[in-house]
């Protein structure tokens, strides 16, 4: 790839293949989330079905008038309410993609993770993956897990890597580099989550993962910069390259992930796999960029 990729030459690159899918949207009631209804129907990404708890302000309502069949409102008590509604507008199939607009993460999560009514089937693992937009890098990256699990167990991180392989060819990647993260290059008892690696290496080398380069422990420099990985002598089939990083726990990844975007200004863009549909959830300080990001790699 010779041009430098961004979120927008992905989406433009991807989204002629794709049907439009419609969005479920909980509580739209704050700026940024009519920032990201306005420009998603601007570009014709997707349709909207909003479950609102108040009635829409009066610029949004601008911007129904303004979309006709593009949105369908649907009126709820309280943002409990709200948030059951739609996931029942998914898991109905009547919404492709959800969607956290002003209402608190846990009142959505609870909704999602109803045994009875919710969107996770038993056995599966919910995940967190990001996508960043870095300042200086042909690629964008991906890298898990920043916000659900705190420490991956062995059948997590085989989850997380199915997951990150499956977005990683959706976005034109047919083979997968994935990079299994640590502070050194060595496998050491201590430090558990290395043995687990070994165990990934073994299943991909079986074919569980079908066509996937995956190596590990390597410090991120290692997998992000083929000069570092030749001046320490480190062969690996990453080659420096890269697609995706699996950090060891919550704490690596939630840092890389403020200081990707607090120092270099990188762009991120977040959603929960695991999930029977796509589960956008971003942070209250994430920018309306941001958050119009996560929806559009969520619709792919």
């Amino acid at each position: 790839m010779d041009h430098t990729e961004t979120f927008d030459s992905l989406l433009h690159d991807r989204r002629s293949q794709q049907k439009m899918p419609v969005v479920a949207l909980a509580c739209p009631h704050d700026s940024h989330t009519e920032y990201v209804i306005g420009r998603a129907l601007h570009e014709g990404l997707c349709r909207f079905i909003l479950t609102a708890c108040s009635p829409l302000s009066k610029s949004l309502q601008r911007t129904a008038d303004a979309h006709p069949g593009s949105l369908e409102t649907l009126m709820c008590h309280d943002a409990q309410e709200a948030a059951q509604t739609a996931v029942e507008l998914v898991r109905n199939h009547d919404a492709q993609v959800l969607m956290k607009g002003m209402v608190n993460t846990d009142v959505l999560l609870r909704a999602v993770l109803d045994k009875q009514q919710g969107l996770l089937s038993p056995g599966s693992v919910m995940a967190h993956l990001t996508v960043m937009q870095v300042p200086g890098r042909k690629r964008l990256l991906m890298f898990a897990d920043a916000a659900v699990l705190p420490e991956p167990t062995l059948p997590q991180l085989d989850a997380l890597v199915r997951y990150m392989t499956d977005h990683l060819r959706r976005f034109g990647r047919e083979v997968p580099r994935i990079a299994l993260t640590n502070c050194n290059e060595k496998v050491n008892p201590k430090f558990p989550h290395t043995l687990h690696y070994e165990q990934i290496k073994q299943w991909a080398a079986e074919g569980r993962y079908g066509k996937v380069v995956i190596d590990g422990p390597m410090d991120v420099k290692t997998a992000l910069d083929a000069d570092a990985a030749a001046y320490k002598h480190i062969t690996s089939p990453i080659e420096g390259k890269a697609d995706a990083l699996v950090f060891p726990n919550i704490q690596a990844g939630n840092t890389f992930y403020k200081t990707l975007s607090c120092f270099c200004h990188a762009i991120p863009a977040g959603w929960l796999a695991g999930t029977e549909a796509p589960v956008v959830v971003t942070s209250r300080a994430d920018s309306e960029e941001s958050k119009y990001y996560s929806l559009a790699l969520a619709c792919l």
